[in-house]
């Protein structure tokens, strides 16, 4: 396995590959790699030739009051996990090499980025878009791979990828949860024994909802209810949002029916934490 970086030296590498003939897999990250990670990873190996796996803090898609400086980094544990799952290249650049004094272009995707975490995290879509563009336009991958967690990240991306016409396929993986249900993050060593315990609520809502709507419920306040009452039973936590959206355009749902989403994201304590789950209503 090879850590480039360099954003120069990891062009020569990726024309190099093509001219080889090899399909190119990129898994985006910010590090400190888990599981959910290596699920992406192990997608990638499956579908093209070379994996490489970006690791880079984007602090375009932080605010003012996020964790940008205390976003946990580990590189020789990542480069020991990515080894172990048969990444062929890290690519580690710097914040100046991706942003070098004067930058002054971003990307913006509208509509998919005004509801659930995009209402009160102002930017950070633009921040998360930008930084893709530029790994797609540095790694040039075939196959791109993203992180259902993320769902409105990855919905994002693959729009994206086709408003501006991209010739790379976008991959959403699945979840990858603790055998409790909670999902794989990288913020979830932020929190404490009793923060730990009281997170599985967010997966366990998430189900029991899923539980009504097959059992025929129907309206949207009902079911976004019953997920917050179990919420706000756990003492650490603080809800930011509970919402049913449709899963083309992130829409706030009256009536459940067609493909739907229920997305949470939830404070404990001092700790956001997303989740979703998708669910075909007919």
């Amino acid at each position: 396995m090879k850590t480039i970086e360099n954003i120069s030296r990891m062009s020569t590498f990726v024309k190099i590959m093509k001219k080889e003939g090899k399909s190119i897999g990129l898994v985006p990250t910010m590090g400190y790699l888990h599981e959910g990670h290596l699920s992406l990873v192990k997608a990638a190996k499956k579908h093209t030739d070379v994996v490489v796996m970006s690791i880079f803090i984007n602090p375009l898609q932080f605010g003012p009051k996020e964790d940008f400086q205390k976003y946990p980094r580990d590189l020789k544990h990542d480069e020991e996990m990515a080894r172990e799952a048969g990444v062929d290249v890290i690519f580690y650049p710097s914040l100046k090499d991706i942003y070098p004094e004067g930058y002054a272009t971003y990307v913006t995707v509208e509509k998919l980025t005004g509801n659930l975490c995009g209402e009160s995290r102002p930017g950070h879509f633009r921040g998360v878009a930008t930084i893709v563009t530029k790994l797609f336009n540095i790694v040039k991958p075939d196959v791109a791979y993203f992180g259902q967690k993320d769902m409105q990240q990855a919905l994002m991306i693959r729009k994206m990828a086709s408003d501006l016409n991209m010739d790379i396929e976008v991959k959403i993986i699945p979840i990858v949860r603790d055998d409790d249900g909670l999902a794989m993050s990288s913020r979830n060593i932020y929190l404490s024994d009793a923060e730990r315990k009281d997170a599985v609520v967010l997966y366990q809502s998430l189900k029991n909802a899923e539980t009504l709507i097959k059992n025929g419920e129907r309206d949207a306040r009902k079911v976004i209810k019953t997920v917050e009452d179990m919420i706000r039973a756990k003492q650490s936590a603080r809800i930011e949002y509970v919402k049913l959206v449709d899963t083309k355009e992130l829409k706030d749902l009256k009536m459940i029916t067609g493909e739907i989403a229920l997305a949470v994201a939830v404070f404990f304590s001092n700790t956001r934490l997303i989740d979703n789950i998708t669910i075909m209503v007919k």
